[in-house]
């Protein structure tokens, strides 16, 4: 299968910290991947190198079969939808649900203009397909966090990337918001021509079914990565967070019990 991401000896060091050691991962199509590992794993700082926000040391990153650094990156980066969090703060509290999602296609927030009308057609589709059609024209800062979270679903989905990061998504929820906004990615993975998913989180719990890959982080290593069944075990999932952990599960869902260190 063609790949959608290919990261090849990424090495990310500012002064004497290695933050991503040799990292070496690649996505192909079909493909959903969930990345685990504890708090400094780098996760984050993976994030931003696939996002362009930050410049890899060494190794190469390209996204289509076409390089960062050898590629105009802000089209490339058009191509990798981002769903995280930190984006909240910076949407004006005032703005409209279907603005947010028509600012997705420029990769702008606080967009400065309304887009077209057939950008607030699309947008409309899009916020009915996460279920939100009616809160079109809800303003940011009257939307729940559950919400807030299917808005920016939708804006990722604007610009039709082939690579949608979703970066702890469910962090804040409460356990029903978390459980619908689980449903809506599990949906969105079994759709026709659906992005990769890509889901960043500490939690087993809430990888669903629809996850074929995963890839485990320590200390800016890669400890695993490759098909769910081999790489999501008891064995590299205590050697990622340090721990004796034990996984279990049932229905293509995910337990994890601690068992000491």
């Amino acid at each position: 299968m063609s790949a959608i991401l290919e990261v090849t000896g990424l090495r990310v060091q500012r002064g004497r910290t290695a933050i991503l050691r040799g990292v070496d991962w690649r996505v192909a199509r079909g493909e959903h991947w969930v990345i685990l590992g504890a708090n400094g794993s780098g996760k984050t700082s993976l994030l931003k190198a696939l996002a362009g926000y930050l410049s890899p040391t060494a190794g190469e990153i390209a996204v289509l079969g076409r390089r960062y650094g050898a590629s105009d990156w802000r089209a490339l980066r058009l191509k990798i939808g981002v769903v995280t969090s930190a984006f909240a703060a910076s949407v004006p509290p005032s703005e409209v649900a279907l603005d947010t999602v028509v600012s997705g296609k420029f990769a702008q927030l606080d967009l400065w203009h309304a887009g077209t009308r057939a950008d607030r057609v699309a947008a409309k589709k899009l916020l009915h397909s996460v279920g939100l059609a009616r809160l079109a024209d809800r303003e940011w800062a009257y939307l729940s966090q559950g919400e807030c979270q299917r808005v920016l679903i939708a804006r990722a989905l604007m610009a039709r990337p082939q690579l949608l990061i979703l970066d702890e998504p469910c962090a804040g929820l409460d356990p029903v918001a978390r459980e619908k906004f689980l449903r809506l990615v599990q949906a969105l993975a079994r759709r026709k021509n659906s992005p990769a998913l890509v889901l960043v989180t500490h939690h087993v719990e809430e990888i669903t079914p629809a996850f074929t890959h995963a890839l485990l982080l320590r200390a800016g290593r890669v400890v695993a990565a490759g098909p769910r069944r081999a790489a999501l075990t008891s064995a590299n999932l205590s050697a990622a967070f340090g721990a004796r952990l034990r996984l279990g599960g049932r229905n293509g869902r995910c337990r994890l019990a601690f068992a000491g260190r």
